[in-house]
């Protein structure tokens, strides 16, 4: 056995908590290869969103995540990771090569971080406000390099629901979209797809007026009483909202995206707060630059996080995963 590499039960375990990462509806669209200490990230077309992500900036987004996760995890394994970034125009699929060093030396909140990929989930139900104003700020700095994180003022939401409703409009006789929304959506299926328990009710939806318009739960749940003061416009959602912009809109912006997302929501679950990924609100031209008018100086707007004090239970179940056997291989 060689030493200065992983071995396979290692690479296997880091890769399962990699594939905890958050993915547009779930789709996980990825597949990882492993060949004599090189783990190499692959899309997976066959799980692109076509209606919603013809460009599969959703999709790069996804993987870039999955890469955080995947350093969270080989980190607390005491191996260090060395990422090269590989798209290309040429339509490769191939995302990034990843190799292994045996020198970390993880602390306590690389640990903490591990244990928050379990933890995490995503909360489309109203949040109550930050906990202390310099919250966000920490949440900001997580995001390190290649992305710049802004602080959306409470002021910004109204053009926040504008936004929301010009996607909406958008969307709302795309007979394509709404077909994929509804594959994807509330379906219990074993392995992937945002399962019914996930989806906010007809109530909790109309307390955030800036979430995307996912389909009622097939079973009906009984709706937590908010713990929040109604405020105007958003009726209950006090959220704070924190932009990611990047500096160019190419598949290495987004993919760097994807590790600054994974990074904030996983600091966000250490502090025992909610998230929720906004998308929605960059998918459409019109949105789009109605975000970007909002930061002019802050880059191409990517995608949206909510972020706040949780005002219902987490979900009891785990969020359905592929297993590792389907989306890792061995040379």
């Amino acid at each position: 056995m060689d030493a200065t590499i992983p071995d396979t039960d290692v690479v296997r375990t880091a890769v399962d908590l990699a594939c905890r990462a958050p993915s547009v509806h779930n789709s996980q669209p990825w597949q990882w290869r492993y060949d004599a200490g090189r783990l190499d990230l692959y899309a997976d077309p066959a799980r692109l969103l076509v209606a919603a992500d013809p460009r599969g900036r959703q999709l790069l987004i996804s993987c870039g995540a999955a890469l955080h996760h995947l350093t969270v995890a080989m980190a607390s394994l005491r191996w260090r990771t060395h990422i090269d970034l590989l798209p290309r125009a040429d339509g490769s699929r191939q995302v990034a090569s990843v190799r292994f060093t045996r020198d970390a030396q993880p602390r306590s909140h690389d640990f903490d971080l591990l244990a928050a990929i379990r933890r995490r989930r995503t909360d489309r139900t109203a949040f109550s406000p930050l906990p202390d104003p310099l919250t966000a700020e920490r949440l900001r700095a997580a995001a390190g390099a290649g992305v710049t994180v802004t602080v959306l003022p409470e002021d910004a939401r109204p053009a926040l629901v504008e936004a929301t409703e010009l996607s909406s409009a958008v969307r709302r006789y795309d007979a394509s979209y709404q077909a994929e929304l509804r594959w994807w959506a509330g379906h219990d299926f074993d392995t992937d797809g945002i399962p019914d328990s996930a989806l906010a009710t007809a109530n909790e939806r109309a307390m955030v007026s800036v979430g995307r318009a996912f389909p009622d739960p097939f079973t009906p749940r009984p709706s937590a009483a908010p713990t929040v003061v109604e405020t105007g416009a958003d009726r209950a959602d006090a959220s704070t909202v924190l932009m990611l912009g990047t500096p160019g809109d190419e598949p290495a912006d987004w993919i760097r995206c994807g590790q600054a997302l994974s990074a904030i929501t996983l600091e966000a679950t250490i502090a025992r707060l909610a998230t929720c990924t906004l998308t929605h609100l960059t998918d459409v031209d019109r949105s789009r630059e109605v975000i970007r008018e909002l930061a002019p100086d802050a880059g191409v707007p990517q995608l949206l996080i909510r972020v706040g004090t949780p005002t219902h239970p987490a979900p009891m179940n785990d969020t359905p995963r592929r297993s590792v056997s389907q989306v890792l291989t061995f040379a």
